[in-house]
């Protein structure tokens, strides 16, 4: 009687289980290996005016690069100090274009990468629709006990807000009535919550897709004060960074520049 050998024929559907799951593992360590090589988290200090416009911004750029922004906002005179100190930024978005030229000459900015990302606009404002009218002749009124503004040493916007005032030969009539906050986000929140009537702020905060959002608001004339020239540099920590060029980049790009636009700036 003749005899054979058993031999064990593997279940196909075995089979291509052990290689379906076979390659989910060799592309999931595939991902894992790439991700720590092309993103990256970067460290952003952003002046205050530019909040509303940067949270959209950022949200383009992770989306396209696969990096993420830790996004600070704040005075640019207390950013410049911090940096001074070692904060932990690598990107600096300014509300002037002296600061970082400053940075640049401290030597903790990279020479030759500051530009001009967005130019201001400064706007008197209240959260009370009809309190401020088309020409700014509310200030010269008895109509309000308070004016916020951002402090003239810290914020750009605060110092634009001054040269304003004395350009309308008002400043020693309102001297009085200003109450300041330490960036235009702070001067912001008193009109907001009503300890001021009224403030100068920046259009972006107050402004979006061509009309601006509550109450009422005069746009100042440039002619008033100083351009409110916006720059941004890299910081020197981050000279090597690939992901901290390739989002100055796209702060250059159209989507970032539609967004700005949108926020009224110029």
């Amino acid at each position: 009687m003749l005899s054979a050998n058993t031999i064990d024929i593997p279940d196909e559907s075995h089979c291509m289980k052990k290689t379906l799951l076979t390659c989910l593992t060799a592309l999931i360590s595939g991902m894992l290996a790439f991700t720590p090589a092309f993103a990256d988290e970067l460290g952003v200090a952003v002046a205050a005016n530019f909040t509303a416009p940067m949270r959209l911004i950022a949200q383009g750029f992770e989306a396209d690069s696969g990096h993420k922004l830790r996004l600070s906002y704040g005075s640019t005179g207390k950013f410049y100090a911090q940096i001074r100190n070692g904060a932990p930024f690598d990107v600096f978005l300014s509300a002037d274009n002296t600061t970082t030229l400053r940075l640049e000459n401290d030597g903790l900015a990279v020479a030759g990468s500051r530009f001009i990302y967005a130019t201001g606009r400064l706007v008197l404002w209240s959260a009370q629709p009809g309190l401020v009218d088309g020409t700014g002749a509310v200030l010269k009124s008895q109509s309000f006990r308070h004016l916020a503004i951002a402090a003239p040493k810290l914020a750009p916007y605060g110092a634009a807000a001054i040269q304003t005032m004395q350009g309308l030969g008002l400043i020693n009539s309102l001297q009085a009535r200003l109450v300041q906050g330490e960036s235009i986000g702070q001067a912001y929140s008193f009109v907001v919550s009503g300890n001021a009537e009224l403030g100068f702020v920046a259009m972006s905060q107050v402004f979006q897709d061509g009309k601006f959002k509550s109450g009422s608001a005069w746009t100042v004339p440039s002619k008033l004060h100083k351009p409110i020239v916006q720059e941004a540099a890299l910081l020197t920590r981050a000279k090597d960074s690939r992901a901290a060029a390739e989002f100055l980049s796209y702060l250059k790009s159209a989507p970032a520049k539609a967004v700005m636009l949108s926020f009224g700036y110029q």
